[in-house]
């Protein structure tokens, strides 16, 4: 009996033992061991889709497991970062979006975002800065940038200005364009896509404030012509940024970065952060060429640029009007 009890308590010390040192399995052991959901909050198409889908492509091939791409357009992409907010914090749905839902919908439309940016979103890795232009039609009559504020000064409100929607990045800046020079435009705002692009080559607006990677094959067929761009870009050294013409507050570009819901595993983030990192810099030659300017940066950097950005912008709009 004394060597069963000796025995039996020899077995359960071993296991004991084994059982300290075998690394525990946790919830995100395996990761990823099934399909991955990419949120696009833009319309099937659009520049913020195109790149979403490039990125996903090559992260499907890091990760060795399929991300399915789902649209879900709206409210200058609020909807989609919704669905993403709401999801399982188990990695297994990702949001692709930028400045228009994290920073300028939040300061100019906070009433129709039901979450907190810094708080509700994991950031991932960013992607790229999608410069942004004022662009009209190739037969205008406004060459330059200063001979369109001048006639909008004069004509108040008479010149309709594309944007893919209320509260996107466009539509900050064209607001930021009329507190800086006092011009007024009068804003038709669109579901994002073509649409912008289409009502200006249409006649519909005189005017569209949208990312140069959609204004470029029109510019480049002849159609269009560009009179202002957010970001100086070394291939278009004749496209004027609003500091070069002698304003002192800049304008921002549209920006696209990865993320997912907040409070992932720890686990998750070890092997999505640096999967992500490689995928963006594989699609830098595809998507600068698109006219976008590609720079990785980490999820620190992501969130303090955020920051920095969301509180200027709340500055920004409160000197507008736009913000109480």
């Amino acid at each position: 009996m004394m060597e069963t009890r000796s025995v039996f308590f020899l077995a359960v010390l071993t296991a004991l033992a084994l059982a300290a040192f075998t690394p525990s399995v946790c919830p995100a052991a395996g990761y990823p061991d099934h399909n991955i959901q990419l949120i696009i909050p833009y319309v099937p198409g659009s520049t913020g889709d195109i790149t979403a889908r490039m990125l996903s492509e090559e992260l499907e091939k890091i990760l060795g497991t399929k991300i399915i791409p789902n649209n879900k357009p709206g409210a200058s992409a609020v909807l989609g970062t919704v669905a993403a907010v709401r999801a399982k914090k188990d990695g297994y749905t990702l949001l692709y979006v930028g400045a228009s839902a994290l920073v300028y919908a939040p300061v100019s439309n906070p009433e129709i975002v039901h979450y907190d940016p810094f708080k509700d979103l994991e950031p991932l890795g960013f992607h790229y800065y999608f410069p942004q232009t004022i662009a009209v039609r190739s037969d205008a009559p406004w060459k330059t940038f200063p001979e369109l504020i001048d006639y909008a000064k004069n004509n108040p409100r008479k010149l309709r200005v594309s944007t893919i929607g209320v509260g996107s990045t466009p539509h900050f800046m064209l607001e930021m364009i009329q507190g800086i020079t006092g011009a007024q435009f009068t804003h038709v705002p669109f579901e994002g896509g073509e649409s912008v692009m289409t009502a200006l080559l249409g006649g519909h607006v005189e005017v569209t404030c949208d990312g140069l990677a959609k204004v470029k094959p029109h510019m480049d067929a002849g159609k269009m012509r560009v009179l202002l761009i957010t970001n100086k870009m070394a291939a278009y050294p004749e496209f004027p940024t609003i500091t070069e013409l002698g304003y002192k507050q800049r304008l921002f570009a549209t920006w696209f970065a990865m993320y997912a819901t907040s409070g992932i595993p720890e686990e998750v983030k070890k092997v999505l952060i640096p999967a992500i990192e490689r995928a963006v810099k594989i699609t830098k030659p595809r998507v600068d060429r698109m006219g976008s300017i590609t720079e990785y940066k980490s999820p620190a950097e992501l969130k303090k640029m955020t920051d920095e950005e969301y509180k200027v912008a709340v500055e920004v709009a409160k000197n507008m009007g736009l913000r109480k």
